[in-house]
């Protein structure tokens, strides 16, 4: 083996870099550069990179001039949890991650009454939120409470979206979408402190 190559797919070095990658391709506690390739164990190398939590994906492989490239595709984080003993990230496979000392994503902040039990249904809700544009730009962060009730709070305003479960998600976003609209066009928004969606079809606003 002449060398040794790692390729970052989407072209982003943000919680690994080359070296964390290297220090993976180990076998038998000694690095590949330098063996001959009958001994390379391409399986072993590929599952020392899979196992890292930082990691979606990986393939390992040789070419014919002597060279073991991998390739490498870093997890993406769409949210970060806040609890009373530790944060994480939850991926966009729903699954966790832990925090880098490399870099600090600046995705949606979940924090409350939250552990990693509730992984699914925060998922869930990061993702409904990240499908829309609105909800996307306008959704900042999101509070778990004791009753399995959420509350999100929001860039634009002083208001507390009070979204209660996780029920008709889609028409409660709907609703408030249709009240954003009018409240944005007739400039009433800065007159609410609240706005409630747990009632089916309602929007109840808490006036300062």
């Amino acid at each position: 083996m002449k060398d040794i190559q790692v390729n970052f797919e989407e072209g982003e070095l943000l919680f690994m870099d080359y070296q964390m990658v290297n220090k993976l391709l180990i076998q038998n506690e000694q690095s590949v550069k330098n063996k001959a390739k009958s001994v390379i164990d391409l399986h072993l190398l590929e599952s020392n990179i899979l196992a890292h939590p930082m990691v979606e994906n990986a393939s390992v492989y040789l070419t014919v001039d002597g060279l073991l490239k991998a390739s490498v595709k870093q997890r993406i984080p769409i949210a970060r949890v806040f609890t009373n003993n530790k944060s994480y990230y939850i991926d966009r496979q729903a699954k966790i991650m832990p925090l880098s000392h490399k870099h600090s994503a600046r995705v949606i902040v979940v924090s409350g009454e939250v552990s990693e039990k509730n992984t699914a249904e925060v998922f869930e809700l990061v993702s409904t939120i990240l499908e829309d544009n609105f909800l996307k730009k306008q959704i900042v962060g999101i509070q778990r409470s004791k009753q399995n009730e959420y509350v999100l709070n929001t860039r634009v305003g002083e208001q507390k979206i009070i979204l209660g479960s996780l029920d008709n998600l889609n028409s409660k976003f709907k609703d408030l979408k249709s009240f954003y609209s009018k409240a944005m066009l007739d400039s009433t928004l800065n007159k609410y402190t609240t706005i409630n969606l747990k009632y089916n079809h309602q929007v109840v606003c808490t006036k300062k």
